[in-house]
């Protein structure tokens, strides 16, 4: 909220922040390779909930330096505010100011699966996010609260209670319209803006391509991003993916993602490509764009080491 004090995030070098999970079985090699994108200077970590995001920031803490990283993002139905609070008043302090919470709903394939029963994406992220400072008293000084956002409403929401909103898989023609919502003063402050953006580095255009095709299939069946496309200007594309998803066609959905609107939600094609993207985003106005790595020729830690490359 407006006047709390907060870390203030700074690019280095216009390196991206970088997307990092806690993949089980290598989660010692995903810790050392954090201190080496500490080490090169990269904008930020971002920790998505896949494989423990709370515990990765735990390590974080302690195996990096000076770099800044935040949940990207801690669902809210998965873990008591109280709790949440402990823990996020903890890797505040213990990381010197580095650490941010992102928060969010998650979807509704994740609900299903768990047996989770949620209510109203708004309402219960507010009362969430009141249960948080609520319990700040027993937790300590709490760290930025960043509001996973796709569309207006949870934005404004983000403005009203947070202290910053992240975009997953967002489009990069609708960014400037859509921030034209933050005051400028927010801006000014502090507030985050990023948004977490597939991205392939590969001379190899076509195989990049498929892989942030595959990448989004599981986007692109959830009504909730459905919509926002929409409102973004692809009611084409997501109306064919709609009925291919009513029709059991799922196998069909890839081809009938367009290649102007893979463009405008992802990265890919050669270093140098990806790199004029990135500045793309800047200017869109997401000041924390976040690479979020694959490869064609391998997993995670092959996925950074061409961003590292790309970035030389």
């Amino acid at each position: 909220m407006c006047g709390r004090p907060h870390y203030r995030r700074v690019m280095t070098d216009l390196k991206p922040a970088v997307s990092l999970v806690a993949t089980p079985s290598k989660r010692a090699a995903i810790v050392q390779i954090a201190t080496e994108i500490d080490r090169r200077g990269f904008a930020g970590i971002a920790c998505p909930s896949l494989g423990g995001t709370i515990s990765l920031c735990g390590s974080l803490a302690h195996a990096t330096t000076t770099i800044p990283f935040w949940t990207s993002i801690q669902p809210i139905y998965l873990s008591h505010a109280v709790e949440l609070a402990n823990s996020a008043g903890y890797l505040h302090e213990i990381s010197g100011g580095r650490f941010s919470l992102g928060i969010g709903v998650s979807h509704g394939p994740v609900h299903q699966r768990l047996g989770v029963g949620v209510g109203e994406p708004l309402a219960d992220t507010r009362a969430y996010v009141s249960a948080l400072r609520g319990a700040e008293k027993q937790s300590g000084p709490l760290p930025p609260i960043v509001l996973a956002t796709l569309r207006d409403k949870m934005l404004d929401l983000a403005l009203e209670v947070g202290d910053g909103a992240i975009w997953a898989n967002a489009s990069r023609s609708a960014m400037a319209a859509q921030l034209r919502r933050i005051p400028a003063e927010r801006r000014n402050n502090g507030f985050m803006v990023a948004n977490m953006i597939p991205t392939v580095i590969s001379d190899d255009r076509a195989a990049a391509d498929a892989i942030n095709r595959r990448t989004l299939t599981g986007y692109v069946i959830l009504p909730n991003y459905r919509n926002y496309w929409k409102q973004a200007g692809y009611v084409e594309e997501m109306e064919a993916i709609e009925k291919a998803v009513a029709d059991g066609r799922r196998d069909e959905i890839p081809s009938l993602m367009s290649d102007r609107w893979l463009a405008d939600c992802t990265l890919g094609g050669t270093a140098a490509e990806v790199r004029d993207g990135l500045d793309a985003w800047r200017d869109a106005g997401v000041t924390t764009p976040i690479a979020t790595m694959s490869s064609t020729s391998g997993g995670q830690l092959k996925a950074i080491g061409e961003l590292f490359e790309a970035f030389a």
